[in-house]
């Protein structure tokens, strides 16, 4: 998928594949929220609100209240990619996310997803 393709595609679309990565492991929805809450500064509400509107995800990342300054200490592979080397800061902030999921799908205990 082109890096376009993904800026455009909606959160929305994206969001209930996190989810079901984590139920599968036994993690919860609101675990889920908790992450994209942590790192980008929404609150239930407005996350809510987003997935209502199909929010493209460049849209949702630009419009984050505060994106967490913590997140460049996530490292790791992600696609066979290591995030800390993506040097478009929209695409590193969408693999971020996809990094925590994958953690929390894992079983990282939330405390060590979070950088606490």
């Amino acid at each position: 998928m082109t890096t376009h393709r993904i800026y455009s595609t909606s959160f929305a679309s994206v969001y209930p594949l996190y989810v079901a990565k984590a139920e599968r492991k036994g993690r919860t929805k609101a675990e889920v929220d908790e992450i994209i809450g942590w790192l980008t500064g929404y609150s239930a509400g407005a996350l809510a609100d987003h997935l209502a509107k199909n929010t493209s995800f460049q849209d949702f990342l630009a419009a984050a209240p505060r994106m967490n300054p913590a997140r460049s200490s996530i490292t790791g592979v992600v696609c066979g990619v290591r995030v800390e080397d993506i040097h478009d800061p929209t695409m590193r902030d969408i693999r971020y996310l996809d990094k925590l999921v994958d953690e929390l799908a894992r079983g990282k205990p939330m405390a060590k997803i979070l950088r606490s």
